[in-house]
């Protein structure tokens, strides 16, 4: 899943990719078309959360199927995803949460990477619980009142603390401070990636069971699990500037597109095409969840989308 410190299409298939924020760091395998110089070639960063994933099949299936590119993808970590992007590794990010700091050092810096736009979707990271235990107690959306029902969400993992339960240790989360800062009574426990984390919580809500998990929209599992969210301190600009001292939300971030600058440059119009890609929440997650609960694969997904929203693409292609 900002904060998110949040899918080569046959990587992405095998749905270890299933999962807002996170992958095995990839920034060595240097994709085949990256810098191929005057191919129609371009490299895309995937990301390891569902939503990434289908920024990628749409635009990946566009780029082959309509403007006649090869496309290659690159599975990366959000940070290192943008060395490979400075470095060419990697032609373009669809959807970054926010990294000042490396926007800073690539974009205004060192002018090797170029702002390409919104996405179109709003990201939230937040604290959730299941609506059925919010029916049962009400005031468990306070954060202030959290400490009173940690018992509820005590595991094996967090001993005799509640359990909060994180995604991938390689997102950028600032819980472990919030529940220090806070003064709440419970354990960060990484569940290891998007995928781990959505399993464990389909079963807690199967066994109508209690879970306080860290969480993200957009998200297609909000369809299949209801989940409400714990309002934590106000966020207001630069609340969370000391990562040791963060004691408020996170905030709502307008998701990012980025490009290597040479092919912000010359790449044509495939580097046209990614600057105009924007879709809304609701498309996102339409292929989300046929990729993630359908089980179809990524380029099937894909295909589907852009023969039922021939009006939403066409304009990317103008």
């Amino acid at each position: 899943m900002r904060v998110r410190t949040l899918y080569s299409v046959a990587a992405v298939t095998s749905l270890a990719l299933l999962s807002g924020c996170g992958a095995a760091d990839m920034t060595k395998q240097a994709s085949p078309f990256a810098n191929a110089q005057g191919a129609k070639t371009v490299t895309l960063s995937v990301q390891s959360w569902v939503g990434a994933q289908a920024n990628v099949a749409v635009a990946q299936y566009l780029l082959e199927h309509k403007l006649g590119y090869r496309v290659d993808t690159v599975q990366v970590d959000e940070v290192p995803a943008w060395d490979a992007l400075s470095q060419g590794r990697v032609d373009a990010i669809l959807e970054d949460w926010g990294h000042p700091d490396q926007e800073k050092r690539y974009v205004d810096d060192k002018k090797t990477i170029t702002r390409a736009g919104g996405l179109g979707v709003t990201g939230h990271i937040g604290w959730y619980v299941p609506t059925y235990l919010v029916k049962q107690h009400p005031d468990i959306t306070n954060w202030k009142n959290l400490n009173k029902y940690s018992s509820l969400f005590r595991t094996a993992e967090s001993g005799n603390k509640g359990q909060l339960m994180d995604g991938s240790p390689s997102y950028v989360t600032n819980d472990k401070a919030l529940v220090t800062n806070l003064k709440l009574n419970y354990q960060v426990v990484f569940a290891g990636s998007e995928a781990a984390q959505i399993t464990q919580m389909k079963q807690f809500a199967k066994e109508k069971k209690p879970f306080l998990t860290y969480w993200y929209a957009p998200q297609w599992l909000f369809k299949k699990v209801p989940m409400t969210e714990v309002e934590l301190p106000a966020y207001k600009e630069g609340c969370d500037a000391d990562a040791a001292k963060v004691a408020c939300a996170y905030p709502h971030t307008p998701l990012q597109k980025y490009l290597n600058t040479d092919f912000a440059q010359r790449g044509g119009k495939a580097a046209a095409f990614l600057k105009k890609f924007k879709w809304t929440t609701e498309d996102q997650n339409e292929v989300s969840l046929m990729i993630a609960d359908q089980k179809l694969s990524p380029a099937d997904a894909a295909k589907k989308w852009v023969d039922n929203h021939p009006a939403t693409w066409k304009a990317w292609l103008s």
